[in-house]
């Protein structure tokens, strides 16, 4: 990804155009201990229940299950596996100046056709000796799974292919909505977006509810498969989540899609439309009411 023999551009100019910071080219990371692991996949669950815990309130529940574990470290757990807790808050952070940060354009949309909106999200997977990251590009209207990738680092890179492979198979979206992720407002992820002709949304800050159907997707994945086995490692791991995802897709019925499976309603045999669309307004992405 980084090319040291590059005539055009330099090692920093790299790392500013993908994300990353100058250190982190010459970084190796430091395996966690096993301790810090289950402690990491306890805070995991604990975020899908009670997703409005910040690290106080999510270090004095640890404490009453017995787990010793102070909040500074727990908010460098959460951190590291990129999670914050449900608050309205002022902005306080200012985006890369080298990272455009588009406006939400989903508010009172009504959403009622495939491929009108895709949407995209990165989450932790825990393993045996560690953890990866998930990314997954998602069609909004018929909550169907249109491509993912796993990663063991955070960088742009395995966004990007996940997208590629999502344009090569399902067409183009006229919007595609993410998160405010280094990884979404990279040039190479909102350039090929760009040069696609697709809109770019992103979610305000701290408003994971902008983006419920993909949240909820992730909620599924862990409890239905993610927790149900032991991820020895990624090739594992790339077992269980392909198998679910496959059975998410192909056969698991959606009650907000009246009982048809997410390619039944992307493939047009029962289409948003006839069963009511799917609307986006402020007043249910800030009460979640359209979460099935």
């Amino acid at each position: 990804m980084i090319d040291g023999d590059h005539e055009g551009l330099s090692l920093s100019r790299q790392c500013v155009l993908l994300g990353l910071s100058r250190s982190a080219l010459y970084y190796t990371p430091v395996s966690q201990s096993a301790e810090t692991l289950a402690v990491m996949r306890r805070i995991d669950e604990l975020y899908l229940r009670y997703p409005f815990y910040g690290s106080r309130q999510m270090a004095r529940h640890l404490a009453r299950e017995g787990v010793s574990v102070g909040r500074h470290r727990v908010r460098r757990l959460m951190r590291l596996l990129g999670l914050e807790a449900i608050y309205r808050k002022p902005r306080t952070s200012v985006a890369h100046p080298d990272h455009r940060v588009y406006p939400y354009l989903l508010s009172g949309l009504t959403i009622e056709r495939p491929n009108q909106v895709w949407c995209a999200d990165i989450t932790y997977i825990p393993v045996q000796e560690g953890f990866l990251y998930l990314v997954a590009i998602m069609d909004w209207a018929s909550r169907r799974v249109l491509a993912w990738r796993l990663s063991n680092t955070l960088d742009t890179e395995f966004c990007v292919e996940a997208l590629r492979e999502a344009l090569a198979l399902s067409g183009t979206p006229a919007i595609f909505n993410t998160d405010q992720g280094s990884q979404f407002t990279s040039m190479a992820f909102t350039g090929r977006l760009a040069a696609a002709g697709i809109r770019c949304s992103m979610d305000g800050r701290g408003r994971c509810m902008d983006n419920v159907f993909i949240e909820r997707l992730w909620r599924s994945l862990k409890y239905e498969a993610v927790y149900l086995h032991e991820l020895a490692d990624g090739f594992v791991a790339q077992r269980v989540i392909d198998d679910w995802i496959e059975f998410y897709d192909d056969e698991r019925p959606h009650s907000a899609l009246a009982g048809c499976t997410p390619a039944e309603a992307y493939c047009g045999e029962r289409t948003p439309r006839e069963r009511g669309g799917v609307a986006m307004n402020p007043e249910q992405s800030k009460e979640g009411v359209l979460i099935r």
